[in-house]
């Protein structure tokens, strides 16, 4: 009765350490490449939760009606921080560089057991700016904080949600969906015996192979028969690939004329016009960064670009372009755990303070404080306990890791002692 509810758990210090150890290196990246943090509602409208159709309800959790609002926790950060900028941050200058860092929650399905129901995420938003430059400077800020994370075995699925669909249109309505989770999924079968013109299943083997190095991909799909804006979209994804391939060259030349190099990781990206993100709301690029550690293959991120999402909440409908992305901080964890680089223990305390008396407790709280602000951040305890010796509170504070301890006296005079570890 007394356990965390069925998808849920808690964290404790050892936990929070790590974690924040991950959230601080990601918030530092973002913060050099000129982000600024959001905060959004923990509880929204359901309406609002479903972006228009693109989020499906069954994912939301939802709470009682509140005065004739159905109200529910947030599935994912975009809507919300689409809604935020057109209702709140009107006359907000463009690009808006915007971050977040916070806990989503998503309904686990019928019949998963324990299954997970909220997630920690950090990640960014791109609002107001279109185009392949803005869609290079996130996936450029993704692979910087993977680089600063130390991450090495991964690589970076990239799709074309909208390119995808046009290429799907073909397909009867009734089977289109089937036909895309198939090529999706790898499903040859499926595809070889769906009531399908011979015509169109040699279409739907064709887009089965559409994954791959990028300049294959793009060349098998420019053998295709395309309109005019299949083809201008298949040109900016080649001049994409063209503006990372640059960058990372650069970076190369940068890092080998430095007096102090620092290794420059360039992605293994795959190009895959099937890829398919849980939300329907993108528009544009779509990308996943899949890991390949000892702890298996883990999805650590995914984003995309979203060109209509924000219109949806414009009052005059009015809608500006957006692009970004999510990392899932507990994929991180599980990944970053073997490599040693995570903490392996809390901080310890740096002082303890022991009151020569209890009638003395006040004294040791104020000199406690005073070495608290005696500089940035020291981590000092007041002995709460009356040891029946001082060799009893050494002790303790070798087993806790204590360097100094401060004997105060009733006149708030300390003793200072240095605790001998090892001994």
């Amino acid at each position: 009765m007394y356990q965390p509810p069925s998808g849920a758990r808690d964290l404790f210090p050892l936990d929070v350490a790590q974690k924040c150890w991950i959230e601080d290196r990601l918030q530092q990246v973002f913060q050099r490449w000129g982000y600024h943090r959001i905060i959004t509602s923990t509880l929204e409208r359901v309406d609002t939760l479903m972006a228009g159709g693109a989020v499906q309800q069954s994912t939301v959790i939802q709470l009682q009606e509140i005065e004739d609002e159905t109200l529910g926790l947030r599935p994912e950060l975009t809507a919300s921080i689409a809604r935020a900028a057109v209702t709140r941050m009107a006359g907000v200058s463009h690009p808006q560089r915007l971050y977040y860092n916070a806990n989503v929650f998503r309904r686990a399905q019928r019949g998963s057991h324990n299954r997970q129901q909220e997630f920690y995420q950090a990640g960014v938003e791109l609002l107001g700016s279109g185009g392949v430059v803005a869609d290079a400077e996130v996936l450029l800020l993704l692979l910087d904080c993977l680089n600063t994370l130390g991450l090495k075995d991964w690589h970076l699925v990239l799709g074309e949600a909208g390119l995808t669909r046009s290429l799907l249109s073909p397909f009867p309505e009734d089977l289109r969906d089937r036909v895309r989770r198939a090529i999706a999924h790898l499903d040859r079968i499926t595809l070889e015996t769906l009531p399908l013109s011979s015509e169109l299943r040699d279409r739907a083997l064709l887009l089965l192979d559409l994954r791959g190095h990028p300049a294959d991909v793009l060349q098998r799909v420019s053998s295709l028969n395309l309109d005019d804006s299949q083809r201008a979209t298949v040109s900016a994804l080649k001049s994409l690939m063209e503006v990372l391939q640059a960058t990372f060259e650069a970076a190369e030349l940068g890092a080998m004329r430095s007096s102090s190099p620092v290794e420059v990781i360039a992605p293994s990206l795959i190009l895959d016009l099937s890829l398919i993100q849980t939300f329907d709301y993108y528009t544009g690029i779509v990308f996943e960064v899949v890991g390949d550690a000892a702890t298996g293959r883990r999805v650590l991120g995914q984003g995309g670009r979203y060109d209509q999402l924000l219109g949806i909440y414009h009052p005059q409908a009015r809608t500006y372009p957006g692009v970004g992305f999510v990392f899932n901080l507990e994929e991180l964890h599980q990944t970053l755990l073997p490599t040693g680089q995570l903490p392996h223990k809390t901080p310890a305390t740096n002082w303890l303070v022991v009151p020569s008396s209890p009638q003395d407790c006040a004294v040791a709280f104020a000199y406690a404080q005073k070495i608290r602000e005696s500089t940035n951040l020291v981590r000092v305890e007041v002995d709460l306990a009356q040891r029946d010796s001082q060799d009893t509170v050494r002790d303790y504070a070798r087993r806790r890791g204590i360097s100094q301890i401060a004997w105060v006296s009733t006149e708030g005079l300390p003793e200072i002692e240095t605790v001998p570890f090892g001994e």
